[in-house]
């Protein structure tokens, strides 16, 4: 009898597991018996690493062989348990020795000659190996500068099985050919770094109160709806919101590029997303493509590839009420669980949300001089689509009224550029840095309202507004809790300590889609001013 352990991970969502791979061979009639809840596509490694084994002039014994995979009770999916597998059996009959796997991850898939291919998820899986503790992980080599992300961690590439043989016998390795990466055509169009970089704020005319709400968003992290008629300019003013976002902090960096991995869309030579992503899927796009799933793989969907992002959902009222009504928990919590009969995985997806749509199906609600042909009660359901719900989680609501002629050619308002704005969003950005520092939060959209009001309590004289809003209007608790976020983004722009008066009025006419003067914009600063903090134990 003859026992050797490797090891490797399971993902579930983007959170690994160590999992332990032990081989053992036993006299008895040959066959490979594979335990430890395994999906069909890992049932298949056993002839793919059989296969590999003996394509690489390694021996495979005719014997019973067990390979158990712990703990069982882990649901484990996918071909990258491969390399673990082969190198447990080929320990187990002593061909490589087994002090050099004592704390060492194995992470690769086997083609049939041996070749080593490249897999999804290593990024998370890498994560997972250094909060185990353990300290060498060898992946496939195109795998190697994303595994790198992870500091602390001795990352060994390998091109094939023979590689892998070499580097544990401490042999010279072979001059197998390179490996390939996970797809050659990713680019960073599918998250829209093509579609919005060089896009500039100055090419929005008009729209002043717009372009403001926009700013606002940026500065603080909200959510934004846009409504009006078409050609106004809503999906120009939703494409330029990321170019008012600061860079990914290295940890936002990590957790995006996370989920990226898991999702198989990392670029192979630049695995650390640097830049917020930009979502903008289409209106007929699935429940399963938006939030998240699938039957054999769970994979993170449009709200968790834009983490730490923008999602644009242009033509809001067209996508189906459920995928609309999906957003709920998402836009709370900030993070999505995909439940299976089996295994639940979670994703972040705390997100920034813009949705934009029409007054009316036909359009033409909001024209002057062109005939709306839509009914009054069509005119509602249209609405009702973007329930009160959604609605209610929605900092901003802005309307885009069309254009006049003398928008286009007025030399008397111009437009400031993206680099101007986005200079003030990252000193408001600062400022709130400054103030939150010591709390899990970054953005005044992340506070919950209740360490709002308790640790940055506001005088009755500067709530005034939000209290007759209250009253009139009926706005929820979520609602007044959003205002003062709002608020409080509005008194980082403008510079001062906390918010007063003019701020929470100004959060109430944007919370409500009232019209408003645009206040100007507040002298630049050398140093941000730290303003209140506290620090939550």
């Amino acid at each position: 009898m003859a026992l050797a352990r490797t090891r490797s991970v399971s993902l579930e969502g983007v959170r690994g597991h160590v999992v332990e791979i032990e081989a053992d061979i036993a006299s008895g009639l040959p066959r490979v018996a594979l335990v430890g809840s395994v999906d069909g596509a890992l049932t298949e490694a056993r002839d793919r690493c059989r296969a590999a084994v003996v394509n690489s002039g390694g021996p495979w014994p005719q014997r019973k062989i067990t390979i158990a995979l712990s703990p069982a009770s882990l649901p484990k999916a996918g071909a990258h348990y491969d390399l673990a597998i082969a190198v447990a059996v080929l320990a187990a009959q002593a061909e490589v020795p087994a002090q050099p796997l004592a704390d060492a991850v194995l992470l690769g898939e086997l083609a049939l000659d041996g070749r080593l291919r490249a897999v999804p998820g290593v990024l998370p899986a890498a994560l997972a190996v250094a909060r185990a503790g353990l300290t060498k992980v060898l992946v496939p080599e195109t795998n190697v500068v994303e595994a790198s992300q992870v500091g602390g961690l001795d990352v060994i590439g390998a091109r094939s099985l023979r590689h892998v043989v070499a580097l544990l016998r401490g042999e010279d390795p072979p001059d197998d050919p390179a490996v390939e990466p996970l797809s050659a055509g990713i680019d960073g169009g599918w998250r829209g770094e093509d579609r919005v970089t060089g896009l500039d704020l100055r090419d929005v005319r008009g729209q002043r109160d717009a372009r403001f709400a926009l700013e606002v968003a940026a500065a603080g992290g909200h959510h934004v709806r846009l409504h009006g008629p078409p050609g106004g300019g809503k999906t120009m003013l939703a494409e330029r919101l990321p170019g008012l976002l600061p860079d990914l902090e290295h940890d936002q960096s990590l957790e995006v590029s996370a989920v990226h991995s898991v999702a198989g869309v990392l670029r192979p030579d630049a695995p650390l997303v640097q830049r917020p992503p930009f979502l903008d899927p289409h209106h007929t796009a699935s429940l399963v493509s938006v939030i998240g799933g699938g039957s054999r793989h769970i994979r993170p969907g449009a709200v968790s590839l834009a983490h730490h992002g923008v999602l644009f959902l242009d033509e809001a009222p067209e996508f189906p009420v459920n995928v609309l009504e999906a957003l709920r928990q998402p836009l709370e919590s900030g993070q999505i669980a995909v439940s299976r009969a089996t295994r639940t995985a979670w994703f972040p997806a705390r997100f920034q949300l813009v949705l934009a749509m029409n007054a009316c199906p036909c359009g033409q609600a909001d024209r002057t001089g062109d005939g709306c042909t839509c009914t009054p009660l069509a005119k509602r359901r249209y609405a009702e689509r973007v329930s009160a719900p959604i609605r209610d989680r929605i900092d901003l609501h802005r309307e885009v009224r069309p254009l006049e002629r003398h928008h286009l050619h007025d030399d008397f308002d111009p437009v400031e550029p993206t680099a101007v704005v986005a200079a003030r969003v990252a000193a408001a950005r600062e400022r709130q840095h400054a103030r939150l520092r010591g709390t899990p939060w970054r953005r005044n959209a992340d506070v919950p309202g209740s360490q709002l009001r308790s640790l940055w309590p506001l005088p009755a004289a500067a709530t005034g507004p939000l209290e007759r809003m209250s009253r009139s209007r009926g706005v929820s608790a979520r609602g007044v809790d959003r205002v003062l976020r709002v608020a409080w983004t509005l008194a980082d722009l403008a510079g001062v300590e906390r918010p007063g008066a003019d701020q929470v009025q100004l959060a109430v006419h944007l919370r409500a889609g009232s019209s408003f003067a645009v206040p100007a914009p507040a002298a630049p600063r050398v140093e941000p001013t730290p303003g209140l903090r506290a620090v939550v134990s």
